[in-house]
């Protein structure tokens, strides 16, 4: 616990008998993916504190919201351990972080307004987040960092090594792929798949020239690129998202992922 964090507990404690809880979060890649050099490796759970005022500050910050740097600020201030980047954390385990943050801060009761895939019909409906369930990380790496996988493409036969991605490369791809809505006018082909696959691709059969795998992966046949996507997704560790939700209007039941932004903070 950092030395600031003792300090003001202290001060609290001392005059008004309260201390910000702290709580232990599971991480779903169980730190395998993390390189030996990495804070993170090996550490199969990370210790937060609770979410109180100056976590709402952060919030609320329009400079932050601004400059999309709202959830990275957020985490770091929650993370105990101040030596880990939020950039550098897969995907799965910032969203571990990000449930179990919001939980210390608002409960676990998320109402979200979700839209029936059958009839269309958007309603609030309210989901628990305590009951959404950790995939943790079962793959086998094949490479001495840990963070390299392997899947045989049915089509092709070739070999795919591909990995996980963090959240700075999952925000680099969003930003990308919105430059190039701009571009077009938002009226070009939507690289959504492609794109996807190019940062989670690192070789193909021993191939590893970035020029060559973009390639390959633009010739994919459509059956082993939607065999490697549901392998990779399968297999990714992180907060299984989907909830069950139930039409009021037409009574369909149906999955629906919940998402997390900046508003997941802010219950209705």
């Amino acid at each position: 616990m950092s030395n600031d964090l003792i300090q003001k507990q202290d001060v609290v404690k001392e005059h008004f008998g309260w201390e910000v809880p702290v709580e232990v979060v599971p991480l779903p890649s169980r730190g395998m993916v993390y390189g030996p050099d990495s804070p993170l490796h090996g550490r199969e759970m990370l210790e937060i504190k609770s979410m109180t005022a100056n976590e709402e500050d952060i919030l609320m910050s329009p400079a932050l919201i601004k400059q999309g740097k709202v959830l990275n600020t957020l985490l770091s201030a929650c993370l105990i351990d101040k030596s880990i980047d939020p950039d550098e954390l897969l995907s799965g385990d910032r969203n571990a972080l990000m449930v179990a943050i919001r939980i210390t801060g608002y409960g676990s009761d998320y109402t979200v307004q979700t839209t029936c895939p059958n009839c269309s019909a958007r309603r609030p409906q309210t989901y628990d987040l305590a009951e959404l369930a950790i995939k943790r990380l079962i793959l086998k790496p094949v490479d001495e960092s840990g963070s390299i996988f392997e899947f045989d493409l049915p089509v092709t036969k070739k070999k795919v090594y591909f990995k996980f991605l963090s959240g700075k490369e999952e925000a680099e791809r969003s930003l990308f792929i919105e430059r190039m809505k701009k571009v077009t006018g938002g009226s070009g082909v939507d690289k959504g798949v492609t794109s996807k696959l190019e940062y989670q691709i690192v070789a193909i059969d021993g191939v590893t020239d970035g020029n060559a795998v973009r390639q390959f992966i633009s010739k994919m046949p459509a059956r082993d690129s939607k065999s490697l996507r549901r392998y990779i997704g399968e297999h990714e560790p992180g907060i299984d998202m989907n909830v069950n939700m139930k039409c009021p209007e037409c009574g369909h039941q149906g999955d629906v992922s919940l998402p997390i932004g900046a508003s997941f903070f802010w219950p209705e």
